[in-house]
């Protein structure tokens, strides 16, 4: 009979070999797992960054329209400003052209003398300040869009519809046109061109005959024509 010394238990030998290779396991096998983990971290920052890019492009685009926005506004905003300010003052000017009128009248008939030439220059350098243009003037061509004609005749030496006389002249402030200028036209005379174009013909017609009388004296120079 086998007696056991109590309080010790016999452990099989465990080489040194095999506690290494079952580190080295374990440490790749660590591995192994923390390398997926990586791997899924990346991908989810670059789908965080592309939806970053995402929403800074649609915030960029967003701000370039809104700027386009505010330069169209301020254009318009401007634009009408400058509408108003004209409208308004065409609405005031076109009361002072009677007067205006009446000081023209004047200075042609030599009456703008003393105190009323002062008065007078003052109020026409105060209307050219607003903006105040006079336009209309003997010989240019006859424009329906500016020019109201309230005469009309026929004289041999214009070649279109002209103004010959200025009964009144015409106001603008800038493009718009307050009153246009109220003149007398004259047209072409009626025929004045077919007779023009026939004395033309018969000019060339007698340069023509003076031509064929210095060849028929030519030939009887020479003997006369030869004969085919």
């Amino acid at each position: 009979m086998t007696e056991e010394t109590p309080g010790f238990d016999e452990k099989p030998d465990v080489p040194s070999d095999a506690a290494s290779e079952d580190a080295a396991q374990a440490e790749s096998a660590d591995k192994a797992g923390s390398a997926p983990a990586g791997d899924v971290q990346d991908v989810a920052l670059q789908a965080q960054l592309d939806q970053v890019r995402t929403a800074l492009n649609e915030r960029t685009t967003d701000l370039q329209r809104l700027q386009a926005e505010y330069q169209n506004y301020r254009r318009r905003v401007e634009r009408d400003r400058v509408t108003v300010k004209e409208v308004a003052a065409a609405n005031l000017l076109s009361e002072v052209l009677p007067v205006l009128d009446d000081i023209g009248r004047a200075r042609d008939h030599s009456e703008l003398v003393g105190g009323f030439k002062s008065v007078a220059e003052s109020l026409e350098t105060v209307v050219a300040k607003l903006g105040l243009q006079q336009f209309g003037k003997e010989g240019e061509p006859f424009d329906p869009t500016i020019h109201e004609a309230l005469m009309h005749s026929y004289a041999p030496d214009v070649t279109e519809t002209t103004c010959v006389a200025i009964l009144q002249p015409g106001y603008r402030i800038g493009e718009r046109t307050i009153r246009p200028a109220r003149v007398a036209v004259a047209e072409p005379q009626p025929g004045a061109q077919g007779a023009k174009s026939s004395s033309e013909e018969e000019a060339k017609g007698a340069k023509g005959g003076k031509g064929a009388k210095g060849a028929k004296a030519a030939d009887k120079e020479n003997g006369g024509p030869e004969k085919g």
